[in-house]
């Protein structure tokens, strides 16, 4: 298994029932797809995220859709993807078996990258530990530097709901808020609150390696000055992911990123 470090080119064979040919070429790390409602940007997307999803990164070419990555004999794409509706949870199974709070989409992928957010605490407690037991003289700068991305990640989240007065609990092995006295839990928070955790939590569990984020109109239920902000904060927590992202607003390329942005009628052969 080789891990391709990001997709050089989209292309798609036969869109539509054939009426439509797509090629994309790609951006290193930032490529934002737009154009008019039923334009096909959404259809776009998950035609490339469904065959990944169902092969676990797996490339494999196949159902009209080819993806040219770099290195060429990679074989694997490291990826998430990230919708951002908040619709109720369609099984009401799910949520007896994991927990009364989650009830809708979000509160799920919350559930789930909790579990992550775990795993990567303590990948990354056991690389500085074995950094500190290194005995090289620079030791405990370099351990200092390993839980930099951690840090920045709590000041990030701590800065976005300042207004509302709430603040990660940082010595919680699980995402928890503290508001005026109250802990909460991320189930509480508005539906624009969790979108943005959800989104920031699983850039910062990528553990800064070469991942492609997919994100379909992450926009949605953000404040206009979270979307300005949502480029740069991802590319701050992880400055070796690729995002590819489709979006209506206007604010979310505002921070210098019109030159990312792709029309879907350019793309069509």
């Amino acid at each position: 298994m080789k891990y391709a470090e990001y997709i050089k080119q989209i292309e798609i064979d036969s869109l539509w029932n054939g009426r439509k040919h797509i090629v994309w070429q790609l951006d290193r790390h930032i490529n934002i797809l737009s154009g008019v409602n039923g334009v096909g940007k959404s259809t776009i997307l998950n035609k490339v995220v469904t065959p990944l999803m169902r092969s676990r990164g797996r490339i494999e070419n196949e159902n009209g859709v080819l993806l040219s990555v770099h290195e060429e004999d990679a074989d694997t794409i490291r990826f998430d993807v990230i919708r951002s509706f908040d619709r109720p949870l369609i099984s009401a199974d799910i949520t007896a078996r994991l927990d009364f709070k989650i009830a809708t989409e979000l509160d799920l992928q919350l559930f789930n990258l909790q579990r992550r957010y775990l795993d990567y605490q303590v990948n990354l407690g056991n690389r500085i530990i074995e950094m500190l037991q290194s005995g090289k003289q620079d030791a405990p700068l370099l351990a200092q530097r390993l839980s930099e991305n951690k840090n920045n990640f709590h000041n990030i989240v701590d800065s976005l709901f300042e207004d509302t007065k709430k603040t990660i609990i940082r010595t919680e092995n699980e995402i928890r808020f503290m508001q005026m006295g109250e802990t909460l839990l991320p189930y509480q928070l508005s539906s624009g609150e969790k979108q943005m955790l959800v989104i920031l939590l699983t850039v910062l569990v990528e553990d800064r390696k070469p991942y492609i984020l997919f994100m379909d109109e992450p926009e949605v239920s953000l404040h206009i000055e979270w979307q300005k902000r949502l480029i740069s904060i991802i590319t701050q927590l992880n400055p070796n992911v690729q995002v590819i992202l489709t979006t209506h607003s206007p604010a979310v390329i505002m921070d210098g990123w019109t030159d990312k942005v792709t029309e879907v009628s350019e793309i069509e052969v």
